[in-house]
């Protein structure tokens, strides 16, 4: 079946419409961690034009004082914690916590005030308080930024709409190991789970909300 097909198909099936937006919106970044965008690390690959266009949004949203949430993967060093998913990925043991792969890249400038979510699933809402704490900062639309769109973007952005945040993916600023299994799944997250959208309307979202008091940066 063709790309225009696919299309064609979805649409006939009413996939695809568009969430509402809310007016307080937080930025989530996904396992944007230096284990996954150094392609030293074996789980990792080159996300440096990703990382920059999601810095593009942070630098709005931490203007503006929207706030922003991480997530990164860490096990213990028994691997204990890693469940049946390290039968799968068993690179995923270089990602030790207190290592320098769980760290957020410092590319990104994370501050004191941004929390960072450990996780050991690709949902960054399998096993966390994330929901309690996008509930606490009463946010009703998420930005989500990150990586692998495949894997923990993906799982993500379901649980997302599962919890009810309508939902934002700038395209340029999730990216993968491979072209073919991103563009897979943002065409599906488009048709079923989020609005996926340039980074330009994503900016200007930003900008068309009023703004709240900034944190003092760290």
């Amino acid at each position: 079946m063709s790309d225009e097909q696919a299309h064609a198909v979805y649409a006939q099936a009413r996939l695809g419409g568009r969430v509402t937006r809310g007016t307080r919106p937080a930025i989530l970044v996904v396992d944007f961690c230096c284990g996954f965008t150094d392609p030293a690390c074996t789980v990792g690959s080159d996300l440096t034009a990703e990382v920059e266009a999601t810095n593009r949004l942070l630098a709005v949203a931490r203007a503006r004082g929207f706030p922003v949430v991480f997530t990164t993967i860490g096990y213990e060093s028994n691997l204990r914690d890693a469940g049946l998913w390290i039968e799968k990925m068993p690179a995923l043991a270089e990602l030790a916590l207190g290592g320098h792969w769980v760290d957020i890249d410092s590319r990104l400038g994370r501050r004191e005030d941004e929390t960072v979510v450990v996780k050991k699933g690709a949902s960054a809402f399998f096993g966390t308080n994330l929901s309690a704490i996008l509930v606490n900062l009463h946010v009703d639309t998420v930005i989500l930024c990150g990586a692998t769109t495949s894997g923990c973007v993906r799982a993500t952005a379901v649980d997302l709409l599962q919890h009810g945040f309508p939902t934002l993916v700038p395209r340029e600023c999730v990216g993968d190991r491979a072209r073919a299994p991103h563009e897979a799944n943002l065409f599906d997250i488009q048709a079923k789970y989020a609005d996926v959208v340039s980074v330009d309307e994503a900016a200007a979202y930003l900008e068309g909300i009023p703004a709240r008091a900034p944190a003092p940066a760290a």
